[in-house]
């Protein structure tokens, strides 16, 4: 029968997993946390200001906004998550119980995974815009919502599973390094998943990425084609080079680095890493506001008349009237422009 350690300190399973708990406030500490709360703010405001505008501009009130609303909200979620992190790590983690130590550890583990699934969907959204010429997929409010439904409820899942057994409070031999209160196989199925999913974005960001230099060629060859239309093309190719870029950059350390420690890699020092990567996969929460939303035309013009609101009327920078979305006024030489924005 096993023993389990219900009973135990924060400090007992550090121990057990040889992690360092700090006593006192050090510099690098002290540093950490302070970069941790200045982006975990940044991207607060940056994505509260995403998800007001597709609120309050009926222009937005489509699916693939809304998923860009959800992946907002995943990403606000991300940056409370992490905030709370910062107010209960260093010095203060001793202090924890276990409870309050699973807590802060599903917030993260659940906002993240919330905001990389939302990514998918987003990416297999603007895969079937893109090849079927249109403009807003054909995917109904309800449908959108029960996708929206669907993320979350697999975030939460993968999110609190450890807190409701997937630990490692009975096999101690089992912890892991880097999370001393998980499971190492449970590290290894979340870096895994994940990562799944990355291979799967590429492939059709990929597919994408191919298929509109290929159209882009064929076009270029008739006479009547029109340069809005490549304009269009060469916009969107560079969009998604910049998604995949960010997410290679911000996702794959921390996700190598996860799979390293559930594998029990003796070797490898992940200790010295772990707190960077979490914050380079944080920062990926206010690159998908800036990439997604800012990016588009018609969003920065919704930014603009949000920040301006208190500005006097004969201000420059009072808003004016909105004018037609460039993606909305029709066919170019037979086919509809694609949103390149996003």
């Amino acid at each position: 029968m096993k023993h389990c350690f219900y009973n135990e300190t924060v400090g007992f399973f550090y121990n057990n997993s040889r992690k360092e708990l700090a006593t006192y406030w050090r510099t690098k500490d002290v540093l950490v946390v302070a970069l941790g709360l200045t982006v975990s703010v940044i991207v607060l405001l940056t994505n509260l200001l995403v998800i007001t505008a597709i609120i309050i501009n009926r222009r937005f009130h489509y699916p693939i906004y809304y998923l860009l609303g959800n992946l907002a909200a995943a990403d606000l979620f991300a940056g409370v998550a992490y905030m709370f992190l910062m107010f209960h790590t260093g010095p203060r983690t001793a202090g924890l119980s276990l409870k309050t130590w699973f807590i802060r550890q599903s917030l993260l583990d659940t906002s993240l995974t919330a905001s990389v699934v939302n990514l998918l969907a987003i990416a297999v959204e603007r895969h079937q815009t893109v090849f079927t010429m249109q403009l807003h997929s054909r995917m109904s409010n309800q449908r959108v919502v029960v996708l929206i439904f669907c993320i979350w409820v697999t975030a939460l899942l993968l999110g609190l599973i450890p807190s409701y057994g997937w630990h490692c409070l009975c096999a101690l031999e089992k912890c892991s390094r880097m999370a001393p209160l998980y499971s190492r196989s449970y590290l290894t199925f979340w870096a895994v998943s994940n990562l799944v999913i990355f291979l799967i974005m590429v492939v059709v960001y990929t597919h994408i990425f191919v298929y509109v230099k290929r159209k882009m060629t064929r076009m270029s060859k008739h006479t009547s084609f029109h340069p809005r239309y490549r304009e269009t093309m060469i916009s969107l190719v560079k969009t998604v080079t910049i998604i995949l870029s960010a997410f290679v950059i911000c996702w794959t350390p921390g996700q190598v680095v996860l799979l390293l420690d559930g594998l029990g890699c003796k070797s490898c020092n992940v200790l010295a890493v772990e707190k960077y990567v979490l914050l380079l996969a944080e920062i990926n929460s206010l690159i998908n506001a800036i990439v997604y939303s800012y990016r588009d035309n018609e969003m920065r013009s919704t930014f603009r008349r949000i920040l301006c609101f208190p500005c006097p009327r004969n201000s420059k920078y009072a808003p004016t009237a909105l004018k037609p979305h460039a993606a909305e006024r029709g066919p170019h030489n037979g086919h509809f422009t694609v949103d390149s924005s996003i």
